[in-house]
């Protein structure tokens, strides 16, 4: 019996641990960083050495030039990099500050139009909090009441998110309305106080890393995949306790 009892959870383990995860073809990395806000952090740091370190901060652009064309577009990268060459200081950190915002802006966007998607979401408004994370400095710097009210619309569009629990556990509401309210007045905070004529720019190419379901773990239920392991615990329990009685009797 008790041999019988630790093949059966040795099996659990087994078919837990080799259960197959849908292969993910989304890169989201730290969901709470964001590596153009990174840059452009880093790359601050370079401009403001005495003299300004053009070289080094071109090197660091170069790191998300490839990314950024594809997001958004040429011409962001190409205008970033000529004032770079131009060694254009002012220039450089003001057109780097669109490009967080514009970043911002497409991770919202994408949010919205997948919004039943929680954990895509959730991940995506992380990364466009810490790109604004970057920018809040700045922001606080010139206006301390409207950085904080920028932090609340984002802890807002968050909680409209919902949470669709573990099992049903947990379960909140989702309220799009809400977030697009919140979307709305981060985005229209952020094209005032930067001076942006518009929060367009050439195509948006919507990426590998945004088109997903945001349905990837093994506790998305409504995959008959996902049911599988969990019948055949079940089964191999129920006939470890069906072979342990008739030996008893026996």
């Amino acid at each position: 019996m008790k041999k019988a009892i630790f093949f059966c959870f040795s099996l659990i383990l087994i078919l837990i641990n080799g259960n197959p995860q849908p292969a993910s073809a989304y890169s989201y990395g730290d969901p709470n960083e964001e590596k153009v806000a990174e840059v452009y952090k880093e790359m601050q740091l370079k401009l403001d050495e005495n003299p300004p370190n053009f070289s080094a901060a071109k090197s660091l652009f170069e790191t998300v030039k490839e990314e950024t064309d594809m997001h958004m577009g040429p011409e962001p990268g190409e205008i970033i990099m000529k004032n770079l060459n131009d060694e254009n200081k002012e220039a450089t950190i003001e057109n780097m500050e669109k490009l967080l915002i514009l970043n911002i802006a497409r991770r919202l966007e994408s949010i919205e139009k997948n919004f039943e998607e929680y954990d895509t979401s959730k991940k995506l408004l992380a990364k466009g909090f810490a790109t604004y994370q970057a920018l809040s400095p700045k922001v606080e710097a010139n206006n301390a009441e409207l950085d904080k009210e920028m932090k609340a619309d984002f802890d807002a569009a968050l909680e409209a998110l919902g949470n669709p629990g573990l099992f049903g556990v947990g379960k909140k509401p989702s309220d799009i309305e809400a977030f697009k309210s919140n979307k709305e007045e981060i985005l229209n905070a952020l094209q005032k106080e930067f001076n942006l004529a518009s929060l367009e720019v050439g195509h948006f190419t919507e990426s590998v890393e945004e088109q997903g379901t945001g349905k990837k773990d093994w506790t998305d239920l409504s995959n008959i995949r996902n049911w599988i392991p969990l019948i055949l615990i079940v089964a191999i329990i129920a006939a470890v306790v069906f072979i342990g009685i008739r030996k008893r009797r026996g």
